[in-house]
This record gives structure tokens, sequence and C-alpha cells, in this order.
């Protein structure tokens, strides 16, 4: 049932799901989470800018009866999980000294690893570091500061493996998609799931018969629907914080989690490698 969920999580997982007027309701109720149990449906509606019929659709595609039961589960959920010293999730003001500013991007980013916490998926992290063991190759690739995080992980996975290829050109990403063998593996990392640089590379993967796993913010997106694993991380971030330090965080608490497991599975490999590389990069230093 809905109601013994986080419902803020749900509506962000979801986001993808909903109509346009839908999405433009869920913006209004995510950034107005400690109001919403004051709003009546009228006032809600008008203030999203929609009309009262899509407030009483979009909480039966929740899964509730009325708005009334939503609002008092909104309300419940408020209380539950609301983030604890975080005021403003990170956002900045004018007037913030440095001791607020630290406090506050503390907070920010503690709770983005909380809210990863609350949707990781163990059993998908099992089936995506099978995937991973049995690839031929991985290619981890992104788009804008997603790539950044593509280049991170795959510098992380060279430390053990040589099999990790980051590959940042758009056009580059097609290339190597339509170069993909069926053994073939591409780790993409997108916070929205639903950019047209990706989703033309994920199609080629797939008429190749390669691999695809998608670490998002969003498990319904259209990037989603094209993967074969998706890895959902925590932290909302509006149009204005694009590429978060705290969006960032979660995506690469996913990778360590990830990379942790894959290097369980053989230590012997993974302290060896690890021995020649330090010893390789010993040379380098004074």
């Amino acid at each position: 049932m809905a109601e013994h969920r986080n419902i803020f999580e749900i509506i962000s997982s979801d986001y993808y799901s909903f109509t346009p007027s839908e999405r433009k309701l869920a913006d209004f109720i995510l950034a107005h989470q400690d109001g919403l149990p004051h709003l009546s449906i009228g006032r809600l509606a008008a203030g999203a800018g929609v009309a009262e019929a899509t407030v009483s659709r979009f909480c039966r595609h929740l899964g509730f009866r009325n708005y009334v039961e939503f609002k008092l589960t909104a309300a419940n959920n408020s209380l539950r999980f609301k983030p604890a010293n975080n005021p403003l999730s990170g956002e900045i003001e004018q007037t913030d000294t440095v001791e607020n500013i630290c406090r506050k991007l503390y907070s920010a980013e503690v709770d983005a690893l909380a809210q990863t916490m609350e949707v990781l998926d163990p059993a998908k992290v099992v089936l995506a570091a099978d995937l991973l063991e049995k690839a031929s190759r991985v290619l981890l690739m992104g788009q804008g500061g997603s790539m950044l995080l593509a280049q991170e992980a795959a510098h992380l996975f060279s430390t053990v493996d040589n099999r990790f290829v980051p590959v940042s050109d758009s056009h580059m990403q097609a290339i190597s998609a339509s170069m993909m063998d069926p053994g073939d593996v591409i780790l993409f990392f997108s916070y929205s799931g639903s950019t047209r640089a990706m989703m033309e590379t994920m199609e080629i993967a797939r008429e190749r018969q390669g691999k695809v796993i998608l670490v998002t913010r969003f498990p319904n997106s259209p990037g989603a629907a094209l993967s074969d694993i998706v890895l959902q991380c925590g932290a909302n971030e509006n149009p204005l914080q694009s590429g978060s330090i705290a969006a960032r965080i979660a995506q690469m608490y996913l990778v360590d989690v990830l990379f942790s497991e894959y290097s369980r599975r053989n230590l012997i490999r993974t302290r060896d490698n690890r021995a020649r590389i330090a010893e390789a990069l010993a040379r380098k230093h004074l």
C-alpha cells in the first residue's frame, strides 16, 4: 500500500510516468511538502496551475481513493521522513555565513545518502555485479556532469580490472554501442534518465544485444525502460541545481557499493591487481 511508504519518494520515482499536467502538480507538491497538509484540493490545484480533476487523477495514480487520503499520508510522511537540521535542503541565501553554508551542505549531502539507502535495492546490485563480472567489455557513459561520474567510476574499476573503458563523446558513444557484442555491457549515468543522446545510444545497444545498467534518480524514466538493470539514487535536485554535489555523492555511493560487491567476489585478484598498480605508481613519486 502506498500509505506505508514515503509518498514523496514515490512521486519522485514515478515522475516520468505522469502526464505533463501531473508533473506540474508533482513539482509543486515536492517543493511545498511542509505546507501540503494545510491545502485544500482547490488551493493545491490553483497553486500548481492545474485543474482539480488533475489532482484527483494524480491521487488515484498513486493508489489513493481520494485527495483527503493522500493528504493525510503526506502529512504523516512529512513527520516521519523530514530531514533533520536541513531547512533549505542545501540552498544557499545571500545572508548565510560560511558556518551556515557548511551546515546546510553537510545536511543536504547526508540526506542524499539517506535517500539513496531508502531506495537502494540490494538484489539489483547483485544482478548488476553479475553482468559486470561476465562482461567482455564494460563501456562507461554519460552526458555533461554525468560523464564526470562515468569517468570516476571507470577509474575506480580500472584499479582491479582492465575491461572498464570510459566513452565520453556522444558520437563515440553511438559508435561504441554499434560495435557492441552480446557479451558487452554499458554502465550509463543519467540523473534524469531522459536525455536524447542517451536514448539513441541505448537503442543501438539493444539492437546489438548488449546489456545496459543505468544509474538514475528516476526508475520509471524513458532510459530506464531501455535498461536491463536500474540502480536508483536518492537526492532531489531542481533544474537550477543541475549537477549538484549532493546528487553526485548519491550516485558515487551507488558506484562504491557496486564496486565493493564486484571486488568482493574475487578478493585475491583485487588485492593482486591493486598491489601491481601501487608498485607501478610508486615509481612516479619522488
